[in-house]
C-alpha cells in the first residue's frame, strides 16, 4: 500500500529550499532512476509554495548578470522540483502496479480458496446425504425387523396357546387311551412339533436381538460420524469467513490506493499548469535579459571609448604612484627581515654551543652507565653461578648432615592431655629432664613409682604446634626433591595423635598435619627450582594394608568397605623390589598430579575409604596401615642432571593390648592381624639391631612393604606418639622401649637416584 502522499508531506520535516541559489540537499525519500547529479530528493508542501512564491532579490536593477544567474538558479531549483515530481509519479505508478498485483494475487487466492471451500461444502454435503439415506435405511430395517420380532412373538403366543389346548385335550383324551390310541399318537407327534417350533421362535429371537444391538451400534457410529462431519463444516465455513474478511480489507486497501492516486494525478495537474505559467515567465524573462544584455554592451562600447581618450596620462601617473609605493614598502619589509634574521641566527648559535656542551656531558653519562651496566652484568653472572654452586654445596653439606645423625632417626612426640583422660596434676606419669645434654631429647616415664629414661633425635612436648613438628622434618622432605629416597612413619598406640600428626585436622591451616604440609613444600620448592632450570614430574599413589590385605584408596568407582572387597577381588597387589632397591605394587592406581590442591583431593578421597572403627580407647581408631607415596622425577636442562626421589608417608594402625582394647567379633580380628604386623616389624627392628644375616622381611606385607626404608639405602624418620593418660601408661612405655630400639638400628647408606627411568603401571614406594 502506497504512503498517504498529503500526510507524509505535512508530517515529514524535510529540507527547506535555501533562498540565494543553494541546491537542494537531499534527503531519503523515493529512489531515483535518473541517476542525475541532483540525487534522491523530497520536497514539502511548504517548500513548494515557497518556491512558487519566490521573488528575485536583486538590489541593481540593471545588473542583469546577477539577475541571470539568479534566475539560472532559480530555474534549476525548479527542474529539480518536476524531476522530484516525475520520481514520485514513477514511484507511484510503481506502487500502483505492485498493490494491483497483489490484489489479483489476492482475488485469486480467494476465489480459488471459495472454489475449493464450495468443492468440500459439496462434498460434505454428499457424504451428509448418503448417511441420511443410510440411516433411513438402517431405520426402516429396525423397524421391519421390530415388526417381525413381533409377529414372531405372537405366534410364540398362539403357540403355547396351541399347546395348552393339546395338553387339555391329552389329558381329556387320557381316559380313553385304549380308545384313541391312533390320535394320542397323532397328538404327540403334533406336540412334538409344536416343541420344535417353540425352540425355533426361542433361536430366531435370540438372533433378533443381536442384530437389533448390531443395529444400535452402527446407528451410534453414524451419529459420532455425523457430528465430526458437522464440526469440520463450520471450520471450513469459518474459515470462509476469514477469507471475505481478508477479501474486504483488501479491497478497502484498494479503495484508499486508488484515492491516494487520483489526489496525486489531480496535485500533478496542478503542478503542471503552475510548471507552464513559470516557462513563461521564464520565456518573458529571457526576452527582457536579451535586450538588456545588448544595452549593456552598447553602453560598455561607449565606455570603452571615453576611457580610451580621456584616461591614458592618468594611468600612467596612477601606475609610477603604485610602483614608488611598492619599492618603499618592499624595502622597509627586507630591512625588518634582515634584523630578525640576525636575531634568529645569533640564538640559533648561543643554542648551538649549549647542545654541544649537554651532547658532551651526555656521551660520557653515557660511558659510564655502560660501563656500570657491563660490570653488574658480569656480577650477576658470577652471582647466578655462585648459586648454582651452592645450591650444590648445600644439598650436599645437607646430606651428610642427615647422614652423620643416623639413618633412622626417631622423633617422640606427646599429644596433650584431654578432657576424657581423666588425669590430674598428681596423677603425672610423663616429664621432661631440663638439663643442658637432654634438653630438647630427653623424655622420663613413671611406673609404679620407678622412673625410666630414654633418649631420642627429638622430643616434642604437649604445647608443641604443627609448624614446630614440621620445621625438623622440612630438610628430610627437602632431600626427596634432591633425588633420594625418604621415608617418614608414625608409630604408637591408638588414640596416641599418630593421624593428627600426618593427616592433621581439617579447617584452619594451623591444623594441618605433615603430609599435606610436606606437599605444599615440595610443590613450593619447585617453582622455585624452577629458574634454576629444573622441571618435575609427580605421581602420587595411596594404599592401606587391612588384615593382611593391600587395599587401593585410589581405585575408580571405590566407595566404601564391601566395594573394596570387591575391587580387591580381582586384583593381585603384589609387592615387588628391583636391583636398585625401588619397591613396586602391581596393579596399584597412579595419578599424575601438578598441584597440591589435587594432591589435597587425593587425600580427602582417601580419607574417606579408609578402614576405621570404634574402640574402647579410641571413637574413630585407624584399623589399617596407611602408605601415602609421591614419586618425584627431575630433569635439569641446563645441566642435563636428572634425579628420582621417592617421599613416603605412613600412618601405621594403632598399637593395642586385647584387654585394653576391649575389641570383639571383627574388631578382634582386625586387632589381631594390626597386633602380628607391628609385632613383625619389631622382629625386622631387633634382627637390623643385632645385625643378625635374615631379616624377617617376609613375615607381614607392611614389613615386606617397608623393607628398602628400614633395611637399604632410604633416609627413615620414625614418629613415635606417647599418650600422658595414666592408665596408658603400659602401652606407652612399650611404644617408647620399641623406639629406643629403632634409633639403635644401622642400615645402609642413603644413595642418591640420578638415573631417570621409564614409569610403567606400577609406582616405586621405596
Amino acid at each position: 500500500m502506497p504512503p498517504n502522499t498529503g500526510t507524509r508531506m505535512q508530517t515529514r520535516q524535510a529540507f527547506a529550499v535555501v533562498n540565494g541559489g543553494q541546491d537542494l540537499p537531499p534527503v531519503s525519500g523515493p529512489p531515483s532512476n535518473s541517476g542525475s547529479e541532483c540525487g534522491a530528493i523530497e520536497l514539502t508542501k511548504e517548500d513548494i509554495e515557497a518556491l512558487l512564491n519566490e521573488k528575485l532579490k536583486i538590489k541593481n536593477k540593471f545588473n542583469y548578470k546577477e539577475k541571470s544567474e539568479q534566475m539560472a538558479e532559480y530555474i534549476k531549483r525548479l527542474k529539480q522540483c518536476i524531476k522530484w515530481f516525475q520520481q514520485l509519479e514513477g514511484n507511484y505508478v510503481s506502487e500502483q502496479e505492485k498493490l494491483k498485483n497483489l490484489l489479483d494475487l489476492a482475488e485469486k487466492k480467494c476465489n480459488d480458496m471459495e472454489l475449493l471451500m464450495k468443492e468440500k461444502e459439496e462434498e460434505l454435503n454428499s457424504i451428509i446425504m448418503e448417511l441420511r439415506k443410510n440411516l433411513e435405511v438402517l431405520q426402516e430395517n429396525f423397524a421391519k425387523e421390530e415388526l417381525d420380532k413381533l409377529e414372531a412373538l405372537e405366534s410364540l403366543a398362539r403357540e403355547k396357546g396351541s399347546r395348552l389346548a393339546a395338553e387339555r385335550l391329552q389329558a381329556s383324551l387320557s381316559e380313553e387311551l385304549k380308545r384313541a390310541q391312533e390320535d394320542n399318537a397323532s397328538s404327540n407327534h403334533k406336540i412334538q412339533s409344536l416343541n420344535d417350533t417353540y425352540k425355533r421362535l426361542q433361536e430366531y429371537n435370540t438372533s433378533l436381538q443381536q442384530y437389533n444391538s448390531r443395529l444400535q451400534s452402527e446407528l451410534h457410529a453414524t451419529n459420532e460420524t455425523l457430528k465430526r462431519v458437522e464440526k469440520e463444516k463450520a471450520a471450513v465455513v469459518e474459515n470462509l469467513s476469514t477469507l471475505r474478511g481478508h477479501y474486504t480489507s483488501l479491497q478497502d486497501q484498494l479503495t484508499s490506493s486508488r484515492a491516494l492516486q487520483d489526489e496525486s494525478v489531480k496535485q500533478k495537474e496542478a503542478l503542471g499548469s503552475e510548471v507552464t505559467r513559470l516557462r513563461g515567465d521564464l520565456q518573458q524573462v529571457r526576452d527582457d535579459r536579451d535586450r538588456q544584455l545588448l544595452q549593456v554592451e552598447a553602453l560598455s562600447a561607449e565606455l570603452v571609448k571615453y576611457k580610451e581618450c580621456a584616461g591614458k596620462s592618468v594611468a600612467e601617473l596612477d601606475s609610477l604612484t603604485t610602483k614608488t609605493n611598492e619599492l618603499e614598502s618592499i624595502c622597509l619589509s627586507q630591512s625588518e627581515q634582515i634584523r630578525r634574521l640576525q636575531e634568529q641566527l645569533a640564538f640559533a648559535e648561543k643554542k648551538l654551543k649549549l647542545s654541544d656542551m649537554s651532547a658532551v656531558e651526555t656521551r660520557s653519562v653515557f660511558e659510564e652507565q655502560k660501563a656500570s651496566i657491563l660490570e653488574l652484568q658480569n656480577r650477576l653472572a658470577d652471582a647466578e653461578f655462585k648459586i648454582v654452586e651452592g645450591e650444590k654445596l648445600r644439598k650436599k653439606l645437607h646430606n651428610t648432615i642427615l647422614e652423620l645423625k643416623g639413618n633412622i632417626r626417631v622423633f617422640c612426640r606427646v599429644r596433650p592431655l584431654l578432657s576424657d583422660d581423666g588425669a590430674g596434676i598428681d596423677s603425672k606419669v610423663i616429664s621432661f629432664p631440663t638439663s643442658t645434654e637432654a634438653l630438647g631429647r630427653g623424655i622420663d616415664l613413671t611406673q609404679n613409682g620407678q622412673k625410666l629414661s630414654f633418649t631420642f633425635d627429638k622430643v616434642f612436648m604437649p604445647d608443641a604446634s604443627q609448624e614446630d613438628v614440621f620445621v625438623e622434618i622440612s630438610q628430610l622432605v627437602q632431600s626427596a626433591l634432591d633425588g633420594y629416597k625418604v621415608c617418614i612413619f608414625a608409630y604408637g598406640q591408638t588414640g596416641s595423635g599418630k593421624t593428627y600428626t600426618m593427616m592433621g585436622r581439617p579447617g584452619p591451616p594451623d591444623q594441618k598435619g605433615l603430609i599435606p604440609r610436606s606437599l605444599e613444600q615440595v610443590f613450593e620448592t619447585r617453582q622455585i627450582l624452577q629458574a634454576q632450570g629444573w622441571k618435575y614430574e609427580m605421581q602420587v599413589s595411596m594404599l592401606e594394608i587391612y588384615n593382611e590385605t593391600i587395599r587401593d584408596l585410589l581405585a575408580p568407582n571405590r566407595s566404601g568397605f564391601d566395594a573394596s572387597r570387591a575391587e580387591n577381588a580381582g586384583k593381585q597387589y603384589a609387592i615387588k623390589h628391583d636391583a636398585n632397591g625401588n619397591t613396586h605394587v602391581s596393579d596399584l592406581t597412579i595419578v599424575d598430579v601438578r598441584s597440591s590442591k589435587e594432591v589435597s583431593y587425593l587425600l580427602d578421597r582417601a580419607a574417606q575409604s579408609r578402614s576405621v572403627g570404634k574402640t574402647q580407647m579410641n571413637e574413630q581408631s585407624s584399623r589399617s596401615h596407611f602408605v601415602f607415596t609421591l614419586r618425584i622425577m627431575g630433569f635439569n636442562e641446563s645441566t642435563d642432571q636428572q634425579v628420582q626421589g621417592v617421599l613416603n608417608l605412613i600412618d601405621l594402625a594403632g598399637s593395642e593390648r586385647l584387654s585394653k582394647s576391649g575389641s570383639t567379633g571383627d574388631r578382634l580380628k582386625e586387632t589381631q592381624a594390626i597386633n602380628k604386623s607391628l609385632s613383625s616389624l619389631s622382629d625386622v627392628i631387633f634382627a637390623l639391631a643385632k645385625k643378625e644375616e635374615h631379616v624377617p622381611y617376609r613375615n607381614s606385607k607392611l614389613t615386606y612393604l617397608l623393607q628398602p626404608c628400614l633395611g637399604g639405602d632410604s633416609k627413615t624418620l620414625m614418629f613415635v606418639n606417647v599418650s600422658p593418660d595414666p592408665s596408658s601408661v603400659g602401652e606407652s612405655l612399650c611404644s617408647l622401649r620399641f623406639a629406643a630400639r629403632v634409633n639403635a638400628c644401622e642400615i645402609g647408606i642413603p644413595r642418591r637416584q640420578t638415573n631417570l627411568r621409564s614409569t610403567d603401571s606400577r609406582l616405586s614406594i621405596g
